[in-house]
């Protein structure tokens, strides 16, 4: 059991047997939410002090998620500070399968042939100093669409090998290093971030079209592969290439490069 949980069932406990005297009348009258909020602030307060000066080695949880009867999948992992490395290498009829360190919670799903899966922190699980390392394989062998969502974090996403359909990312605070498909056919990259480093690779021998909306951010193509074409970056065998990303980037304060 980990330390957050036990932190925050205590204080449940604390709380209910304050309101349980109150109800029986053994209080003498006292002004009970008066001593409750008090009594809540003290027992975070102690929480914090105690997480800053006695950090443990948090607990990592081993998850596989099996593929089953689908056909296909999307994946949706909503992580928070730390790091996040995504790639590809699930063990055979694995969908997804990885090391979570910082506890979270699974909830997956199916409809038809598509296996919904979302991967989120445990937020009973957190205490103070607390960090998300997540280590995630994902399946190469179904069409996937991916969704992410980050906070302040180190995010590594190792699409190449994957049969990926869309990608969504919503970062807030950090540095984000993808590399895209690159023997998907279509992928629709959707890609927004607040204050942010990103760098986008684009493998050899998939086309692109780029769309940048930037805010106080400079933003770095390649021109020589994806020359400017009116409002766009892409690639002069765009339409007819085999293997091609459609790229939509929105970035409020920070860098960007796509090479």
């Amino acid at each position: 059991m980990g330390r957050g949980t036990i932190f925050w069932g205590s204080l449940l406990i604390i709380v209910g047997g304050v309101l349980l005297l109150d109800n029986l009348g053994l209080l003498g009258g006292i002004n009970v939410w008066g001593v409750i909020w008090p009594l809540v602030l003290i027992a975070i307060g102690v929480w914090i002090i105690w997480g800053s000066f006695f950090r443990r080695r948090q607990e990592s949880e081993q998850i596989s998620v099996p593929i089953e009867s689908a056909q296909r999948a999307r994946v949706k992992l909503s992580h928070g500070a730390g790091k996040l490395v995504v790639s590809s290498g699930a063990p055979d009829g694995m969908l997804l399968s990885g090391d979570f360190r910082g506890g979270i919670e699974l909830h997956k799903s199916q409809k038809g042939d598509q296996l919904d899966v979302r991967v989120n922190p445990d937020s009973f699980a957190w205490f103070p100093g607390s960090t998300l390392d997540w280590n995630v394989s994902i399946s190469n062998a179904m069409r996937l669409v991916l969704d992410v969502e980050t906070g302040a974090s180190d995010t590594r996403l190792d699409l190449a090998d994957l049969q990926l359909d869309e990608l969504y990312l919503k970062s807030g605070a950090n540095a984000t290093v993808i590399t895209l498909p690159d023997n998907a056919g279509f992928t629709r990259a959707r890609i927004e971030s607040g204050a942010a480093s990103v760098e986008i690779r684009i493998p050899e021998g998939v086309a692109a079209s780029i769309r940048s909306r930037a805010g106080l951010s400079s933003v770095m193509v390649d021109s020589n592969r994806f020359p400017r074409q009116g409002e766009v970056f892409q690639s002069a065998d765009y339409q007819e290439a085999s293997n091609k990303v459609e790229l939509d980037i929105q970035i409020g304060v920070g860098s960007v490069v796509i090479r």
